[in-house]
């Protein structure tokens, strides 16, 4: 049943039960049938609010921090993968507590901590992250392998130091937003740069980037290749995608507030920010869908949208929309979900958007209001 926005407080992010089943539905089915595990990564999505929905599905998520593998144990019922460009002693030992797996940066951060590691009152999996030294991605933002990348151990380095005694997994996190023939690509490359140390390893995790819900994607190629990679290294394959999970479903729903002209641009100005609601816009940059709108067409009307914090450039546009828009008309921003909640702000104070979701019954359920003392409770 399609969102009634009408019934939406403004400004929220939404999430359609629906569309979110059928996401979770084709990422347990492409596990199952291709034999690897995959966890949701809560650095792309981490709206515990509809986990009790998730958990039907997968049982498991990849953490990058002690917040988040706190929230894995306590709000997914499970141990984290946990991987962290760098972890310190004071958060260490708690890490350990909420994971099942643990994955370093480098081979100093290893040797820091095998003791600990080592002398734990639980098993935890040791891994290492590779830096294949290849990704496919233009974008520097999201690169993990451009040069001087502070991320991931070079096959140059294994070859001169060795893999560690004790290390059980290794770890790449190269694709974004990707398809499963980047995928065939990056593995052809790691087998070739890393293979020579799978026979000393348990399991291998190829990160996030996975866009297995987008449309088009080839599901049954990633289930051939998967299964293809664990029949013939016999390793246990651990993919991490945050997007796919939330892929296309739910929104952030404004209002227009004014409407202000200035040397023939018309702006809309929101009762949202871009800097502080949807940042990876800026970011990016990049122009996001807004239903109802399209891009600018002669003879329609033509506006910007502009955030309501006193950022000058906290704007994105152009849109057409197919008559004049003034104070109290709606917009809605599609596809606002994944890496979107995750990164918002209070900058200046602007009111942060409620969190709610659209069930399969045809009702809003308002998760989380956000107020004052939220604002506050962030400075001192």
């Amino acid at each position: 049943m399609a969102i009634d926005y009408t019934q939406i407080p403004s400004p929220c992010f939404v999430v359609d039960e629906d569309r979110l089943k059928k996401n979770l539905s084709l990422i347990k089915h492409v596990a199952d049938e291709s034999g690897a595990e995959i966890i949701l990564a809560f650095k792309g999505f981490a709206m515990w609010g509809i986990f009790p929905i998730i958990r039907e599905y997968v049982n498991g998520a990849a953490a990058s921090s002690l917040h988040e593998a706190r929230l894995c144990f306590e709000e997914m019922g499970a141990q984290a993968h946990t991987y962290s460009p760098v972890f310190n002693e004071s958060e260490f030992n708690e890490i350990l507590h909420y994971s099942s797996h643990i994955t370093f940066n480098s081979l100093y951060q290893y040797n820091r901590f095998r003791g600990p590691l080592s002398s734990y009152a639980k098993k935890v999996s040791a891994g290492l992250r590779i830096n294949p030294e290849y990704s496919g991605i233009s974008h520097d933002l999201y690169n993990p392998c451009s040069p001087g990348s502070r991320l991931g151990v070079t096959a140059g380095e294994l070859l001169r130091k060795g893999l560690p005694d004790g290390m059980e997994g290794l770890h790449f996190h190269v694709l974004f937003e990707s398809d499963s023939y980047a995928l065939e690509r990056i593995l052809k490359i790691v087998e070739k740069k890393f293979g020579d140390h799978f026979s000393k390893i348990k399991w291998i995790n190829m990160g996030g980037g996975h866009l297995m819900t987008r449309e088009g994607y080839d599901t049954r190629h990633l289930i051939n290749l998967l299964k293809d990679f664990r029949q013939r290294t016999g390793l246990h394959v651990i993919l991490e995608p945050g997007s796919a999970f939330a892929w296309e479903t739910g929104e952030l729903v404004s209002t227009v507030e004014d409407v202000v002209e200035n040397q023939g641009i018309k702006t809309a100005i929101l009762d949202v920010s871009f800097t502080a609601h949807m940042p990876d816009c800026l970011e990016m940059p990049y122009k996001p869908r807004i239903l109802g709108a399209t891009d600018p067409v002669e003879g329609k009307p033509v506006y910007r949208m502009g955030g309501n914090s006193c950022l000058s450039g906290d704007f994105s546009g152009d849109w057409s929309f197919d008559t004049e828009l003034k104070p109290g008309d709606r917009i809605i921003f599609w596809d606002m979900i994944h890496y979107t909640i995750v990164k918002t702000t209070t900058f200046n104070g602007v009111k942060h958007p409620s969190i709610g979701i659209w069930g399969s019954d045809g009702r809003f359920r308002l998760i989380r209001e956000f107020g004052f003392e939220d604002y506050k409770n962030r400075l001192s």
